[in-house]
């Protein structure tokens, strides 16, 4: 008998666009100040000519990839992503160039677990944390209630006991 997958169908929130642009942005404007800083520096210091050039390029580069980091990459992350969860496989799929396409069975899930930072925790998503003996994999931007859900569901299929002993 042959078990025939059909393509995974659901896709993460459209919220995790925004989150994703907010700390790209955060990343990038620290280091464009830090190399501002070193840029003063060397101004003030008069430190040698190649040092003055090094940190223009580094700065540069800095905002072509802030530029991309910021516009388009989260864009294109989120809809690539897809998933889905049946009673014998879980599968993500993502990428557009170099596609990465994971089919996780059942029988090898150890844990699930969700996690929810500060900005998913304004938007109302959570991240779930899929776990196997080798690896563990990460579904991003799922809304609350149906996280939760799936959590439970995946915990149930692949009998995962809920282990109270660490609250």
């Amino acid at each position: 008998m042959e078990y025939i997958l059909k393509e995974p169908e659901r896709q993460i929130s459209t919220k995790i666009i925004q989150i994703w642009r907010t700390t790209n942005t955060i990343g990038h404007g620290s280091f464009l100040l830090g190399f501002v800083a070193l840029l003063t520096a060397s101004h003030y210091w008069d430190w040698y000519n190649w040092v003055n050039i090094t940190l223009y390029v580094l700065i540069g580069i800095t905002v072509l990839s802030a530029i991309f980091s910021i516009l388009i990459e989260p864009v294109f992350i989120q809809r690539t992503w897809r998933y889905d969860v049946d009673e014998n496989f879980i599968q993500l799929k993502h990428g557009r160039w170099n596609v990465e396409h994971k089919i996780i069975p059942m029988a090898k899930i150890e844990y699930v677990t969700t996690d929810q930072g500060p900005f998913l925790r304004k938007a109302g998503l959570y991240s779930l944390n899929i776990g196997t003996t080798a690896s563990s994999h990460k579904i991003p931007a799922i809304p609350e209630k149906e996280a939760l859900k799936l959590r439970s569901l995946i915990a149930s299929y692949a009998n995962v006991k809920e282990d109270d002993s660490f609250e």
